[in-house]
């Protein structure tokens, strides 16, 4: 880490280094503005090795795409630091002071928020070491890779029916584990008519065999064979060392996001939020889409004051 970018005053501190937070870095450095990504260098799918969907970019490791992107931002001027973030408090003048994880500081005009989401598990053995491999919950981030494949949808809440009913457009070779929640009969039959078979019990642990998952184990007695795992997850968002902010979130099927405006805006002023953290199901290319979006309304409230949301609207079905 170097100090000198330490106890500065930046234009904008962007916490969280993925694809929306470097995307806003890239973005906010081109405008010539002064800004610090922070990042503790665990992004959410860190465990893939490969990501899917962008183009151009087809295939690359999830890794190796986060470290392109902050050669780029740095490149124009971003000061990149790998830290964690334990407060952000705003000042008596409207500033903002984020302390580390090493006891220095950052202070800042403007924050941006990019920290993005924790999917959160059901408790079955070995599951967690199987994630972002063979067991998944993003059909279009993973659904090629298994195509064909035995799938067994491990249900978590009432969204699993519509994902058994997605993935099955990637495989005809479906099994739908309840997992010990109590569906409608109704619900359970639009599975069979697709062909998905339903198989009662609670899921023990996921069995693997020279690093492959080959099935799960329900009830710890039986054995159902299988290749991959589509689990439905609900998102955390990554608000750790963040919660003084007070910016307000709310809650859906998919998890808790923050709320934020048109601009990416959210209710403290002086701060916004980007990607996974304002919507737990976009897609990589998305959030970084969105990123460079919310440093572009930063740069023109920086330059103009606070934008008009009526004005925003309509550009908005202007360029619909």
């Amino acid at each position: 880490m170097n100090t000198e970018q330490l106890g500065r005053n930046y234009d904008v501190a962007i916490v969280g280094g993925g694809a929306a937070g470097l995307s806003a870095a890239l973005t906010l450095a081109r405008a010539r503005r002064e800004v610090i990504v922070l990042d503790a260098g665990t992004p959410r799918n860190a465990p893939a090795a490969a990501a899917h969907g962008l183009i151009g970019l087809e295939g690359i490791n999830p890794m190796q795409l986060l470290e392109r992107g902050r050669r780029e931002a740095a490149s124009y001027g971003a000061h990149i630091v790998e830290a964690s973030v334990t407060s952000a408090t705003k000042t008596d003048d409207g500033e903002f002071v984020v302390r580390l994880d090493d006891g220095s500081s950052v202070q800042t005009g403007q924050l941006v928020l990019a920290t993005g989401v924790r999917d959160e598990l059901p408790d079955i053995t070995g599951l967690a070491q199987r994630w972002g491999r063979d067991a998944m919950h993003c059909p279009y981030c993973h659904g090629w890779e298994i195509r064909d494949q035995r799938i067994g949808v491990v249900a978590t809440g009432p969204m699993s029916i519509m994902k058994a009913l997605l993935f099955r457009q990637w495989s005809e070779y479906m099994w739908f584990l309840p997992n010990g929640i109590d569906f409608a009969a109704d619900q359970l039959e639009q599975l069979t008519e697709k062909g998905i078979i339903v198989v009662p019990g609670d899921v023990s642990s996921v069995e693997v065999t020279d690093d492959h998952l080959t099935g799960v184990v329900l009830d710890k007695t039986t054995t159902l064979a299988l290749d991959a795992l589509a689990v439905p997850t609900t998102a955390s968002p990554r608000l750790e060392g963040l919660h003084d902010l007070g910016v307000d979130t709310s809650e859906s099927a998919a998890g808790v996001s923050v709320v934020t405006d048109a601009t990416g805006h959210t209710s403290v002023l002086g701060v916004w939020a980007a990607g996974n953290l304002v919507n737990p199901g976009m897609q990589i290319s998305e959030a970084a889409a969105n990123g460079a979006r919310v440093a572009m309304m930063l740069n023109t409230e920086l330059i103009f004051g606070p934008i008009d949301q009526a004005m925003m609207a309509g550009s908005s079905k202007q360029s619909a």
